[in-house]
């Protein structure tokens, strides 16, 4: 996405998610009961929840809310119901679009999902129809101002431990993984001190679709709102050139 500043658009979203923090915090418990569920309380010995938990930190969750969390989890994990569930569809001119939920009523979500695309002059397809456009990679943003190491010397550290591809940006630099290797990254950054905006495995689009009609914006941004709307919706990837 050259000429664009992956980090004002993290920024942008958190920005969004801060006037909405109960949604935010209610998706996060969800993935906090998921995380504890599949490899137990204790995040040093489970990867995926210390990446909940480091994505709870940067969403400003108090610690003993967090804590909490992890151990009305603990507590509960017998009983925990929630489903992943994905969703591929297409919004106005052909913009690619998945959405990752966590639901406990997959047919509340299904709807709700359905009607976000419908509402945007979109469609919903079937799986698969997309997602052979997008590349499951694990993506690390370093906040430069945070960052005190060179750029040369940060990306040796990165490629060293196992990163596929390093890039800097106007305000930030990123690093790629693949999804296996990103803990190695991650871990590797850590122990060299290196404050990270975001640590996760996401899609990343192959090639990516300008909108000029204002009208196709307007709608594919509807849809996009509604999605962040959602309680039961964790992720939305699109292959838009915002």
């Amino acid at each position: 996405m050259s000429g664009h500043s992956k980090f004002a658009n993290i920024k942008h979203k958190k920005e969004k998610n801060d006037a909405a923090k109960g949604k935010i915090f209610t998706m996060i418990g969800r993935e906090i009961a998921v995380a504890v569920k599949e490899g137990g309380p204790d995040p040093l010995n489970n990867f995926k929840l210390a990446q909940v938990v480091a994505k709870a930190k940067a969403n400003n969750m108090p610690n003993d809310t967090i804590d909490r969390g992890i151990k009305k989890a603990a507590g509960d994990a017998g009983n925990v119901t929630y489903e992943n569930i994905t969703y591929e569809g297409y919004g106005p001119n052909g913009i690619a679009i998945i959405v990752k939920t966590l639901t406990d009523n997959k047919n509340r979500t299904a709807a709700n999902v359905r009607s976000a695309f419908t509402k945007g002059q979109g469609s919903i397809g079937t799986p698969g129809c997309v997602s052979f456009m997008f590349d499951e990679k694990g993506q690390i943003i370093i906040d430069k101002e945070e960052c005190e190491m060179d750029a040369d010397d940060l990306m040796m550290v990165a490629l060293d431990a196992g990163a596929e591809d390093f890039s800097e940006e106007e305000d930030s630099f990123e690093v790629i993984t693949a999804p296996d290797s990103l803990e190695a990254v991650q871990k590797a950054l850590e122990e060299a001190k290196i404050p990270m905006m975001s640590a996760e495995v996401t899609m990343l689009p192959q090639t990516y679709v300008e909108l000029t009609d204002e009208t196709a914006v307007k709608n594919l941004q509807r849809t996009l709102d509604l999605l962040d709307e959602d309680d039961d919706v964790q992720d939305v990837y699109h292959n838009w050139d915002e």
